[in-house]
């Protein structure tokens, strides 16, 4: 039987240009993206006084952490913004958000030697402990991995695992823009002879080994530094990668396998890649107010304790088995 049902050619096409957008916004449309768009820039805002109060009220040791840290949710929620207004560059404005994120996780790391004094206080601090590597995202179900000493050597490997995704993550993301303008890097192509097929698992395994570190160090100092509410810092961090990579993955994926109907001037992927932005810039505006509320306090060093007290208040400790 003939099947003469047509398929507008939008659906088949790239993503719509910019202008074509806004001339085609309905009230709702017009609506909608006012909003997102105010909110993203109440994010950038409050992100900008922060910096400020941060700049003002902060040693200088930790300041730069700081002000990376906090930037995350209202840098991916600008580059969610112009992803929204102009669909085809948001390869391009994920690529931003990705390579800043990257950085984000090294900094992380460093934030949290730097709340307990830097890396000579953390190493006298917890010289006669020893870390737990089996833990997320790598190993939490290798129970049998052996604890390791905490010496300059181990700090530096910690270091080293998640400062190695901040390099080769923008390394790759360079790589990727290259291929791109030579017409060799599609991110919907997922053949075997496409860049994106390698590119994007092994951009993955980096992801995973760099933010092992932050997690073996954020197990060892949680009780430490629960003065200064890093369980639910590092929870708004997790929040952050969760919706920035998985979520994104999940609707990007349903896109392309035509779960998501395209929708006139969008084609499914395009569609997906828009709602995604959407989404993110709702979150990220979220987030955002919570993060300042989490950073907003004063700065002051952490009491030193006297050798005598008990250490498993303050620190996860590991003894070694007589």
């Amino acid at each position: 039987m003939d099947d003469n049902t047509t398929i507008d050619p939008s659906c088949m096409d790239r993503p719509p240009l910019a202008i074509d957008i806004i001339l085609k916004l309905d009230i709702f449309g017009i609506v909608l993206y006012t909003v997102l768009t105010f909110m993203a820039a109440v994010s950038m805002l409050v992100y900008l006084e922060e910096c400020v109060y941060i700049y003002k009220k902060v040693s200088s040791s930790k300041k730069s952490v700081i002000i990376w840290v906090n930037g995350a949710a209202p840098i991916i929620g600008t580059m969610s913004c112009l992803g929204m207004w102009i669909p085809r560059a948001t390869m391009f404005t994920d690529m931003t958000s990705a390579c800043y994120f990257a950085i984000v996780v090294f900094k992380f790391l460093i934030l949290m030697l730097e709340e307990v004094g830097g890396d000579e206080a953390f190493l006298q601090r917890a010289g006669k402990h020893k870390l737990r590597i089996s833990t997320g995202p790598c190993c939490c179900c290798c129970c049998c991995l052996p604890h390791v000493e905490i010496t300059r050597r181990s700090l530096f490997l910690l270091k080293l695992g998640s400062f190695q995704f901040a390099v080769l993550k923008i390394a790759f993301t360079i790589l990727s823009i290259v291929l791109y303008t030579n017409g060799n890097f599609d991110i919907a192509d997922v053949k075997i002879t496409g860049a994106s097929i390698w590119i994007g698992p092994f951009v993955g395994i980096l992801t995973i080994i760099a933010l092992w570190p932050v997690a073996i160090m954020f197990m060892h100092l949680r009780t430490t530094l629960r003065s200064i509410k890093i369980i639910p810092k590092y929870a708004m961090y997790q929040l952050v990668l969760i919706l920035t990579q998985l979520q994104s993955a999940i609707i990007n994926i349903l896109a392309m396998q035509g779960t998501i109907a395209c929708v006139p001037p969008f084609s499914s992927p395009a569609r997906g890649y828009y709602m995604s932005q959407q989404l993110l810039i709702l979150e990220m505006f979220i987030i955002t107010l919570v993060t300042r509320l989490l950073y907003r306090r004063q700065y002051d060093p952490l009491p030193v304790k006297d050798h005598d007290d008990n250490e498993n208040t303050k620190m996860v400790t590991l003894q070694e088995n007589a």
